[in-house]
């Protein structure tokens, strides 16, 4: 083997072929530094003297279905310079790694397209050095990410497990890159965030989120000059509740029998838009009867039907409007519960109107969540919790394709 070849082939510089020895299916090669090539690893003099030599081993890209190890003496010098005695740098491998570089880029585009267990077997290496190759290469892209340039943020929390565990995520809407991930829920999670936030200096215009008053309370904090948009997804999903509860209230305080019937199966009709209806399920026909039979249920539904239409106003005058008519008819009502939601509304109105300023979602942001799921599913969990931060630090970089 040619000095040109393990650099071509290997991406091993600067070390002279020995030796090729074949062990069980794999094929070793046999390297060697010359003298001329020892440096001090401390101030790269080349003023040294040998003193002994540690053997090592290393993975190396494999040559067909042949694993390939390369093996090399790996002289420690004393340096007259420093005056210290220290292993010489290798080069083409990382410090405390058993894998060459070469190795370990070959690994990462395998795995763009493979499962860690798929490459580790297809490598013929144990999983959990994939999983260190994985790990290794997203704390160095990740390690850092550039704030300086967010305006626009999204906010929201994900259960991840069973236990009541939670993890904070933040996404840059521009770019659909997640730029921060927390533990827990709540405004002691985002706090490392605002910290690496206002070292980086970034101009916050606006961020989206739901209303929670953990999350209002820290962002009016930390960015007084941002714009709180109000998740209009989250609204409508508030009020779904409101109703679902006024339903199951009528259901339970209902005397005649044949209008439990008629309620009875009605929760997802009351919730699903209509233009979703099934008309060969007569669902339309369904619901018509149960809103006929009750009114205070049909009150409700029109009210749900009409707040959808807040967000397709022209601009933020007549959303503004268009909102104080929307509770004035709610409080009228006298219905408990639509009279405690256009509280509500009308105590968040600045949030919800802002949109018109910023036409802003965090439905991004669940599109990133369910990604984190599948991920999740798909690995049947991780049991090493920062290795999960990580790849959802670069889910945006996933890309996927239709079979078919």
């Amino acid at each position: 083997m040619s000095t040109s070849l393990l650099y071509h082939g290997f991406g091993v510089r600067g070390y002279q072929y020995v030796s090729t020895d074949y062990v069980g299916g794999e094929i070793w090669f046999g390297i060697e530094q010359p003298r001329e090539g020892l440096r001090c690893p401390l101030c790269d003099s080349a003023e040294v003297s040998r003193r002994g030599e540690v053997w090592r081993t290393f993975r190396t890209l494999p040559l067909g279905s042949k694993r390939v190890t390369l093996t090399l003496p790996v002289a420690r010098v004393e340096c007259a310079v420093c005056d210290v005695v220290r292993q010489v740098a290798i080069p083409f491998a990382d410090s405390r790694r058993t894998y060459t570089k070469s190795f370990a880029r070959y690994a990462l585009e395998l795995s763009r397209h493979m499962t860690i267990q798929d490459v580790a077997e297809h490598l013929g290496v144990g999983w959990d050095l994939i999983k260190d190759i994985q790990k290794t290469d997203l704390q160095r892209r990740f390690k850092k990410i550039p704030l300086k340039k967010l305006r626009q943020l999204a906010i929201d929390e994900i259960s991840i497990g069973k236990q009541s565990r939670y993890l904070t995520v933040v996404l840059d809407l521009k770019s659909g890159a997640v730029v921060f991930v927390g533990e827990g829920k709540g405004s002691q999670a985002l706090e490392p965030f605002w910290k690496r936030l206002r070292c980086a200096r970034a101009k916050i215009q606006a961020v989206a989120m739901d209303m929670s008053p953990a999350y209002i309370k820290a962002v009016s904090e930390h960015l007084p000059k941002a714009q709180i948009v109000f998740d209009h997804f989250h609204i409508i999903k508030l009020f779904n509740e409101k109703l679902s509860d006024l339903r199951r209230e009528l259901f339970r305080e209902a005397q005649d029998q044949h209008l439990k019937d008629v309620l009875k199966g009605t929760r997802w009709l009351l919730l699903m838009n209509p233009e979703h209806l099934d008309p060969d399920r007569d669902e339309q026909q369904r619901l018509d009867k149960a809103l006929k039979l009750n009114a205070p249920l049909a009150t409700a539904y029109y009210l749900k039907e009409d707040l959808r239409q807040l967000w397709q106003q022209p601009n933020w005058r007549t959303a503004r409007k268009f909102l104080t008519s929307w509770c004035k008819r709610a409080m009228a009502s006298g219905i408990g519960i639509l009279q405690q939601f256009a509280r509500t509304l009308q105590k968040h109105a600045q949030g919800i109107l802002n949109y018109f300023k910023f036409p802003i979602s965090t439905g991004p942001l669940e599109g990133t969540n369910n990604k984190i799921r599948t991920m999740q599913r798909q690995a049947y969990g991780f049991r090493d919790h920062e290795f999960f931060k990580l790849k959802i630090y670069a889910l945006h970089e996933t890309r996927y394709a239709l079979v078919g």
